[in-house]
């Protein structure tokens, strides 16, 4: 929405430097995986590694053995919450963030409604609830459990259902960096249980998480929040915070909130490259990605539905990448400078030393070539 009222104008580069400022993509801090997934407000985990490359990419130090850890302990957890795709949450997050998105999964449930006529949900969610807490379930297993009482139900549907009434988690070793395992799924409280003492588990303020997402993604327009969230009407929570916010517009005059000291760095502040995975949510959280995505690259990290790593050079989407075996390809969209390569390279042999599959430590290649084909 256009703001009628002339504020201080954040062009694009402004936009992008801030942004990489919350996202700790600027320069890698010292920060503990936790805390970071913590500031992040959670990590797209739609696929399992991923999480892993997300925080190598933004924390010094980092070694995918410190988010394996917190996954094994319980300390993190794997769940379906912003916009209905799969998240690694701290416990706090998941026991937090869970109960704001439930009107959203509760909408869901309507798209598969002529699939669960004469199913009374209450009654689908206690019984799921008593099947995945006896002990963690496939998804599979779960339509079977439930096709008992509901014969006439859609399978899907009553999966579907299960999902979005239950706050389920994915259970280990499912999501543990260097090992393998089925989907399997119980309840959230089961998963954390003894966990739950002062770690929250109440629905928290709008107001609360507003201001948690412009520290993780702002500067940010009401319509940015909601795109990240997969919620609507957030408008009221903004205008109730705009006495202790700062309000700016960009280029289009589109009202854009902050935190007061919020970082925003000088808009020629340099960033270096970054790998970052598929579903990394600088990419997907603003309704606007113009802030790191230009407009004539707009669709093209995706092939078909398959979604690509990408390549940030000067802090904007530049290119493509793929990890096999021990080499590591780059596609660039647009030719660049040897001293730009350089520091691709050097950027991508310190993936790999950390990240490949060869361990900590292992050898590796860049190159640079086509990806889509």
């Amino acid at each position: 929405m256009a703001s009628k009222t002339t504020r201080p104008v954040l062009d694009t580069r402004a936009l992008n430097r801030a942004t990489l400022a919350r996202q700790l993509l600027l320069t890698r801090a010292e920060m503990s995986a936790q805390d970071a997934t913590g500031h992040l407000l959670g990590l797209q985990a739609q696929n399992v590694k991923p999480p892993y490359f997300q925080l190598h990419a933004r924390l010094a130090g980092f070694g995918p053995a410190e988010l394996a850890g917190l996954m094994e302990s319980r300390q993190v957890v794997r769940m379906v919450t912003m916009r209905s795709t799969i998240h690694t949450h701290t416990v706090h997050d998941a026991l937090t963030l869970r109960p704001l998105v439930q009107p959203a999964r509760d909408r869901e449930i309507n798209y598969f409604r002529k699939g669960l006529v004469g199913v009374d949900l209450d009654r689908l969610a206690e019984r799921a609830r008593e099947f995945v807490e006896a002990e963690p379930r496939t998804m599979a297993e779960i339509r079977e459990e439930l096709l008992k009482e509901w014969p006439g139900a859609d399978p899907q549907s009553l999966s579907v259902a299960a999902r979005c009434r239950l706050p389920l988690v994915q259970v280990t070793p499912r999501g543990v960096w260097g090992k393998s395992g089925q989907v399997r799924l119980t309840t959230l409280s089961e998963w954390v249980r003894g966990q739950e003492s002062g770690l929250g588990g109440e629905t928290p303020g709008i107001d609360d998480v507003v201001l948690r997402y412009l520290g993780a993604f702002g500067p940010a327009s009401v319509k940015d929040m909601q795109t990240w969230a997969g919620l609507t009407r957030l408008r009221e929570a903004f205008e109730r915070l705009r006495p202790v916010l700062e309000v700016f517009q960009d280029e289009n005059g589109v009202e854009l909130f902050d935190l007061p000291d919020g970082p925003r760095p000088d808009a020629e502040q340099p960033a270096p490259p970054r790998f970052l995975p598929e579903f990394d949510n600088l990419l997907l959280s603003h309704a606007d990605r113009s802030r790191v995505i230009a407009p004539e690259l707009k669709g093209s990290t995706w092939s078909g539905n398959q979604a690509h790593c990408t390549l940030l050079l000067d802090g904007f989407l530049a290119g493509l990448w793929k990890l096999d075996g021990g080499t590591l390809t780059v596609e660039l969209f647009a030719e660049v400078s040897k001293a730009d390569k350089a520091e691709i390279v050097a950027e991508g042999e310190a993936l790999l030393a950390a990240m490949g599959e060869d361990g900590p430590g292992g050898g590796g290649s860049v190159r640079f070539g086509s990806i889509r084909g």
